[in-house]
């Protein structure tokens, strides 16, 4: 029985998806994941349940004084664990994407500046250091051209990302990705933010596999709503794109390409970019499958779960080729507003539009909800396959359209005071 140790963040939603592929395989799990050091031990949770993964080369270290055997391969379910896995397959002498590679890809402005140095099209981009006192962000407030887009450096899923179309908006948007870069992220006093031209056009997105540095093109997404900002929250993915195949073809030409630049050559790839007159724009390249539950949909196509294809490669076994088999689509429920979620009405009659096959709520009542740019989770999703891609596309649009969500705003916490007699 071969054996893979998984990287499973505490909240993750993929979680349940590699296990359930791991045991249909067979293979035996290594599980290693990211609960409170503190509250693990009362839970009955081991070491290995209680590992830092964005401290990497302690929790490297903590892993391997723990590990009863050695795995046959290590895989990040997502990307809170990426580096992590790539430290570990090096010293455990696992092949895969070195920890230098994959940090590149992390870092949007190391990545801006691989494109930049290669002659790929590149916005025009900036650092802005953490302690850039008030006087240099006037001044550079002053000299933009605006629009531009403020980014906290290595966060996911439209995290820490805000369009300015003045100064004055600007120097809001900076002030609002460093509290929430300083929240996330223990490196962010170092890291500083990027700052960059803001791209127009249609966004896209490509969900591949690397064997031995060959791309192989899992599925091409349209993303059919306009991502203008200004706070660039993703809702639907429909593949196949509707795109003219020699321009897939192109994309799929530059993805290959920044892969080879920036030294992938193993394990999934997700890319997401940008079409308009000038030509394609890579926004990131990452050495990470899709986000979230967005994955399910890919398995009509695939024969099998995206998880199962990721071990599977993992493990040096084969893995299927992506073939047509209709269209399908995905929304991820965006959060309308900041509160408490408290349920929801509707889910029989979104059920019931016709193309519909699940709509999965993964939000907790109880749980405080944070659109973007604070936010990094979804209400949940939903789930159409049809016969064409606009079908697809517009079955999840009319579920979504009968649900009805029910969040109550936050009140604030009052402190009593009293006198002493």
């Amino acid at each position: 029985m071969k054996t893979v140790l998984l990287l499973l963040p505490a909240a993750s939603y993929r979680n349940e998806d590699f296990l359930a592929a791991a045991k249909k395989l067979g293979v035996q799990v290594i599980a290693v994941a990211d609960y409170c050091p503190q509250l693990a031990p009362g839970w009955g949770m081991g070491v290995l349940s209680a590992v830092h993964f964005d401290q990497p080369l302690l929790a490297t270290q903590t892993i391997l004084e723990h590990l009863p055997s050695k795995p046959d391969a290590v895989l990040a379910v997502d990307d809170h664990g990426l580096e992590l896995a790539a430290m570990l397959r090096e010293k455990l002498g696992l092949p895969g994407n070195s920890p230098a590679v994959v940090g590149l890809t992390r870092d949007k402005l190391a990545f801006r500046h691989l494109l930049q140095e290669q002659g790929m099209l590149c916005p025009a981009f900036c650092n802005l250091a953490d302690d850039a006192d008030a006087q240099y962000l006037g001044e550079l407030a002053r000299q933009l051209s605006y629009p531009v887009v403020v980014k906290a450096r290595r966060l996911s899923s439209s995290r820490g990302v805000i369009r300015a179309n003045n100064a004055t908006e600007f120097l809001g948007a900076v002030r609002w990705v460093r509290a929430i870069q300083a929240r996330v992220d223990r490196d962010s006093q170092e890291l500083g933010l990027v700052v960059e031209s803001f791209i127009p056009g249609r966004e896209y997105a490509l969900e591949g596999l690397l064997n031995k540095g060959v791309l192989q093109v899992l599925a091409l997404f349209d993303k059919p709503d306009p991502l203008d900002g200004p706070y660039f929250e993703e809702t639907i993915y429909v593949t196949p794109s509707r795109l003219p195949a020699a321009l897939q073809a192109q994309i799929a030409e530059q993805v290959a390409r920044a892969c080879r630049l920036a030294g992938l050559s193993s394990g999934a790839v997700h890319a997401e970019l940008r079409i308009n007159d000038q030509g394609i724009w890579l926004l990131e390249v990452a050495a990470r499958s899709i986000g979230g539950l967005c994955g399910r949909m890919l398995k009509h196509a695939l024969g099998m779960s995206l998880e199962e294809v990721l071990l599977r490669h993992a493990l040096g076994e084969a893995v299927p080729q992506a073939a047509a088999h209709g269209a399908s689509a995905v929304m991820m429920i965006p959060i309308p507003k900041r509160g408490i979620y408290q349920g929801v009405k509707g889910l029989n009659a979104a059920l019931a539009v016709a193309r519909i096959q699940s709509v999965l709520i993964t939000a907790e009542v109880g749980a405080v909800l944070l659109p973007p740019p604070e936010g990094a989770s979804y209400l949940g999703f939903i789930f159409a396959q049809a016969d064409d891609a606009a079908t697809a596309e517009f079955a999840v649009r009319e579920a979504h359209r009968r649900l009805a969500f029910e969040i109550q705003t936050e009140v604030p916490l009052q402190v009593a005071t009293s006198s002493a007699i």
